[in-house]
């Protein structure tokens, strides 16, 4: 008896095992051959003729100069998104002030903004021929622009606006957890408020710290639209990678790639390493951070004023775009603000099949990405969470490698690898045509969409889908009645950033778009090279409604979800 037992156990091992591979396997072939066979390819590539290329890297000014300013703007952008994003998340977490809550609502405002738009909004604004610049050359009465929007500080100016949101979420999360009672205790142990602040409370923030740092970190190092349009005659990693291809030295671009890819690869291991050197353990109630008025009557007058200033700064850049999408194309030359408004820009997005070809592009291949995030995702995420199975490690690193190299680097990687159709090679011809582009965004979205459904499965209890399975169920009815009710809001949110950084999409589309399936992104530096301002900035408003419309669509299926199951519960 006790011997059927085992040998019913042991089949029933084995064909879980042979379930799980059956799985897994694919997942793998996928994200091998999509992830790391490009990004290997790109590797080889550099060595073409042996060391000529990385000679040619080392020897070159050009080179060593991209290299510096690279990784000048990713530790300056941490630097200015740092002294932002902290300070805001103790003053709207920690003090109460007139003007607060509308502060917070608008703190996030810069997240909204796909990256090339606001790079366009800031152009608008404080370029030589901004708003802002000819308001002050104005009040000074002077001859020229008061300053020049170019080079390493405005690449670093313009991220600290985009980039500070990063800083500003991560600690106010870890401020909503922090508990204040530890403050008390220092405070009873005689330490001022700055000792408190420096010994206590920064050192307990660390960790949030540290991860947005090294967020802000991994994308000003791979950033290309800040750097293509203010930076000059400043050369970073990421526009030389692109002007060495264009150039024709396409093993000089692989060399760049690979170093603008290890460069972002060791800053991931050095933080990992931090981490693990650097333990906190805290005991204590997790009682409610409270917010305070502050004592001093001069600052309590002051913070209203102040916040009033913030939200205007914050909000300006979404409104210029608004207002510069009802301007005439070409009626905008010297003057502060443009004299002509028009609907027509938005009439011809509608009507122009030239103009409609890279909304309908965006859109569809959005959606071809998404959908194949969710597929590949939901089975990566249940493999890693509820399955244990040998090639388990090596499925969590593939799924986080896209998000350790920079966009310039995955588009490189594509552009060298599915340049023609060799089976033997595992390569496809897929360069020029209209299925590159959703193939690096899916590769894009892996990271968010496979983290997020993880972050939900992990708080689901695994003797769930055991007790299923021991009920009769099949996988496919376990899938469908267990497993993907318990990662949806995990990968609702998932595909809502897959889909929200696809559609907005521009450092891997003007590596490998062709001009029929250029997206929304590359059509707006287009008109902006042909001075169409206005429809540029209608695009621009495009994107924004599409970035709007897909958060909304992603709540509203979340909010009828609830409703669902509270009238299930009931």
């Amino acid at each position: 008896m006790a011997g059927d037992v085992e040998e019913t156990a042991a089949r029933r091992g084995a064909g879980s095992a042979i379930a799980t591979w059956a799985f897994a396997a694919p997942v793998l072939a996928i994200l091998l051959w999509t992830v790391v066979y490009p990004n290997v390819s790109v590797i080889t590539g550099s060595f073409q003729g042996g060391l000529a290329n990385w000679r040619a890297f080392i020897a070159s000014p050009a080179d060593r100069e991209a290299l510096w300013s690279t990784l000048v703007v990713a530790v300056g952008s941490v630097i200015a998104a740092t002294a932002i994003g902290v300070p805001l998340a103790f003053l709207l977490s920690r003090t109460e002030f007139r003007g607060r809550r509308t502060l917070a609502a608008v703190a996030t405002l810069p997240a909204a903004l796909p990256p090339l738009v606001g790079v366009v909004a800031f152009l608008f604004l404080y370029g030589e021929s901004g708003v802002v610049t000819r308001v002050v050359q104005k009040l000074l009465h002077l001859d020229h622009a008061p300053w020049s929007l170019t080079g390493i500080k405005a690449i670093i100016f313009v991220h600290a606006y985009t980039m500070y949101v990063y800083v500003f979420l991560f600690v106010a999360a870890g401020l909503e957890r922090y508990d204040t009672s530890l403050d008390e205790a220092a405070a009873g142990l005689g330490a001022g408020p700055l000792r408190r602040l420096r010994r206590v409370t920064l050192p307990m923030l660390m960790p949030a710290i540290a991860g947005a740092m090294l967020l802000v970190f991994m994308s000003a190092l791979g950033s290309f639209s800040a750097p293509y349009v203010f930076g000059g005659g400043i050369r970073v990693l990421s526009t030389q990678i692109v002007a060495s291809k264009l150039n024709g030295a396409i093993g000089l671009a692989y060399v760049e790639t690979t170093v603008l890819a290890v460069s972002a690869v060791a800053a991931l291991a050095l933080l990992r390493w931090m981490e693990r050197r650097r333990g906190y353990t805290v005991s204590g109630k997790g009682q409610l951070t409270l917010r305070r008025a502050p004592r001093s009557r001069l600052v309590r007058a002051l913070l209203p004023p102040v916040a009033v200033l913030l939200v205007v700064v914050l909000i300006l850049p979404h409104a210029m775009v608004v207002l510069v999408s009802f301007a005439r194309d070409g009626a905008w030359t010297t003057q502060i603000l443009p004299p002509e408004y028009t609907l027509d820009n938005f009439r011809s997005l509608a009507t122009d099949p030239q103009l409609w070809t890279p909304i309908r592009n965006s859109i569809l291949m959005a959606l071809v990405a998404t959908a194949a995030n969710v597929i590949v995702c939901v089975v990566a995420a249940y493999l890693v969470v509820l399955r244990r199975f040998r090639g388990r490690r090596l499925l969590e690193l593939l799924l986080v490698i896209p998000w350790a190299i920079p966009a310039t680097a995955i588009a490189i990687g594509l552009a060298s690898t599915f340049d023609r159709n060799d089976p033997a090679t595992l390569r496809l011809l897929l360069v020029g045509t209209f299925w590159i582009l959703p193939l690096a965004y899916f590769i894009r979205g892996v990271p968010l969409v496979a983290s997020a459904v993880e972050g939900s499965l992990r708080q689901m209890d695994p003797s769930t889908e055991e007790a299923a399975r021991g009920l009769g169920a099949s996988w496919l009815l376990t899938l469908r009645r267990v497993i993907l009710p318990a990662a949806r809001p995990g990968l609702v949110a998932g595909a809502m950033l897959a889909a929200v950084t696809a559609v907005g999409e521009f450092v891997a589309s003007v590596v490998l778009y062709t001009h029929a399936n250029r997206p929304i992104s590359v059509e707006i530096l287009a008109q902006l090279r042909g001075f169409a301002f206005g429809t540029a900035a209608a695009y621009s408003v495009l994107l924004i409604l599409l970035v709007l419309g897909i958060t909304l669509l992603a709540r509203m299926g979340e909010g009828r979800r609830d409703a669902e199951s509270t009238s299930i519960n009931a």
